[in-house]
């Protein structure tokens, strides 16, 4: 890295431009060095039991055992159906123990959207949840899945919860008129805690390629369109981990502790959560899913020093009136993805926990997926995404024309290289050529770098409205009617308009106990000290009771899309 990368300039001081040669191993190795460094050390904390390296290493050990038992070889893909839990963490180390491919899967997911995403990945051994099986086993029929292994949240829970729970399951599974158990006697299953007593011999640790074979495959197009499987090898999950690291100069190997809210199937959490703190002998906090009462519990308990999440989490923290009743002053630095943080809930945050920092980071799935982040320590700077993280360039390429860069203050496309950039996406090399050129990963997002190599991002490539010929940058007009008072969220679409082509139009959530019309919130933002041009103003706005998001927070414009595609045809269908 040269210096004539601008955002050298604005360098914490603390975090060295470079961190080559990175190291040439396996995602498994970065447990095993901190069970050799920290045996004794907790690495997971689940419902106030607290499992050591040692014992975690050993688990890992057994499960390795088991997979290589049910004849899964390297290079296969063994899925993972699991929230947050004991069993994530020891199935994702021993997959890539012996050289497998983890593909964690989204429990939320449809039946059509697993059955997609497990044939796409050709897997054929499953660990499934067993409150989340009933939702599955239809799926894992149809494409005849040979080994389905069931666990259970109680596996590693200590008395007297691991009796308890099981009645409140019942409880739940009885108001909602499931059935219990979930899992029906005679399904043709396997079970973890029965497969882990009889684990047969340990096997060798699989010879790796860690630049060339991959270590997981993690889903992404979910705000806009078909899933496909980014293939990240073993040497970008191991770099970015250690890019990562480097952000944090107030970690401490061996002593802190990390929240996990985020679904480690999700490759922020994966990165930001799992592999951060396993290389850093960290005690992970395991929370299976948010619940705020449960998460302020965990955090007063557990103290963890490194938060990473979403707006969406910080702004639930910051509103409920509990919070203020548990001490967090643990927490030192959080990082915030999946989408703009605004500064309001930075400082708010920073208020109820004593002096946390939170800033705004960015990634996408293709880059493992840290690229940017603001400075931790002091020098953040708002309404961006930070700086490169070391070893990762970036530049700005115009919109039409991709070889070209433009300056400082333009808007164009953001393209990064490093060595968290991904493989390409699995059985796709088409959409990988048209992703990675020359090198450079195309993020898809529109993006202006400020002279001192601060990045802000505008918006989405394929999410800009063109209203008469202009752009609108979604984004921009959401910036804006989140300062009105009554709003809590908000999400801007394009919509079709006989007379300029598309139209804006804004779905909004008020905040509890405000009422707004349409009009009201359409003059606000025409008001010129807004700062929206008459073509940016909402012509529509639609209000809501919620907006349809990812499980990390992520608004799902294409849904909002989609339901308007579909009003226009039914009204083109009853005035024909």
């Amino acid at each position: 890295m040269t210096d004539h990368r601008p955002w050298f300039k604005s360098y914490p001081a603390a975090v060295p431009r470079t961190l080559e040669p990175y190291p040439e191993t396996s995602v498994f190795s970065m447990l095993e060095g901190s069970a050799g460094r920290f045996p004794d050390r907790p690495s997971m904390a689940w419902f106030g039991r607290h499992m050591s390296y040692r014992f975690l290493l050993q688990a890992v050990e057994r499960f390795s055992g088991v997979l290589t038992s049910l004849g899964v070889r390297r290079g296969d893909r063994v899925g993972l159906i699991l929230p947050n839990s004991p069993q994530y963490v020891m199935a994702y180390y021993a997959i890539a123990r012996i050289g497998a491919v983890v593909v964690g899967n989204n429990p939320l997911y449809t039946q059509r959207e697993m059955e997609h995403q497990l044939k796409d990945a050709g897997i054929q051994v499953v660990v499934v949840l067993d409150q989340l099986y009933p939702n599955f086993a239809p799926v894992f029929a149809s494409i005849g899945i040979r080994d389905v292994i069931v666990t259970k949240v109680t596996d590693y829970m200590r008395f007297p919860l691991k009796q308890l729970a099981p009645l409140k399951f019942r409880r739940e599974a009885g108001h909602e008129g499931k059935a219990w158990p979930p899992v029906p006697r005679d399904a043709k299953v396997k079970w973890w805690a029965t497969l882990m007593k009889q684990a047969g011999p340990i096997p060798p640790v699989a010879t790796v390629e860690p630049k060339h074979d991959p270590a997981g495959f993690i889903y992404t197009g979910g705000t806009t369109g078909l899933s496909k499987g980014a293939m990240l090898s073993h040497f970008n999950l191991v770099a970015n981990a250690t890019q990562a690291t480097a952000w944090f100069p107030t970690i401490v190997p061996g002593e802190d502790a990390v929240m996990c809210v985020l679904p480690f199937f999700h490759s922020y959490g994966m990165t930001t959560e799992l592999n951060l703190g396993i290389l850093n002998g960290a005690k992970l906090v395991l929370v299976p899913r948010f619940e705020l009462h449960m998460v302020l519990k965990q955090l007063a308990k557990e103290k963890p020093s490194l938060f990473p999440g979403v707006p969406r989490l910080y702004m639930q923290l910051n509103e409920a009136p509990e919070t203020r009743k548990y001490d967090l002053r643990s927490i030192k630095a959080c990082v915030s993805g999946a989408a703009p943080l605004p500064q309001a809930v930075a400082e708010k945050f920073h208020e109820v926990t004593g002096g946390a920092s939170l800033v705004e980071g960015y990634g996408l799935t293709e880059a493992s997926p840290v690229t940017h982040a603001n400075p931790v320590v002091g020098g953040a700077r708002p309404g961006t995404i930070g700086l490169p993280v070391p070893d990762t360039d970036s530049k700005i390429v115009n919109l039409d024309d991709p070889d070209r860069e433009v300056g400082s203050g333009d808007r164009g496309e953001l393209c990064v290289r490093g060595p968290q950039v991904m493989l390409g996406y699995w059985n796709r090399p088409e959409e990988t050529a048209l992703t990675i050129r020359n090198g450079w990963l195309h993020t898809g997002d529109v993006a202006i770098m400020d002279p001192d190599g601060f990045f802000r991002i505008v918006d989405r490539i394929k999410e800009m409205i063109i209203v008469s010929g202009f752009n609108v940058y979604p984004t921009e007009v959401e910036d804006v009617l989140y300062r009105h008072p009554k709003i809590l969220k908000v999400s801007v679409v394009g919509v079709p308009d006989p007379e300029t082509g598309e139209a804006v139009k804004a779905f909004v959530v008020l905040r509890p106990g405000e009422h707004a019309t349409a009009e009201e919130i359409i003059e606000w933002a025409r008001d010129s000290l807004q700062g929206l041009t008459g073509y940016r103003v909402p012509k529509q706005i639609e209000f809501r009771d919620s907006l349809p998001e990812t499980l990390i927070g992520k608004v799902l414009r294409r849904v909002l899309q989609e339901e308007e595609r579909q009003k226009q045809e039914a009204a083109a269908r009853q005035s024909s």
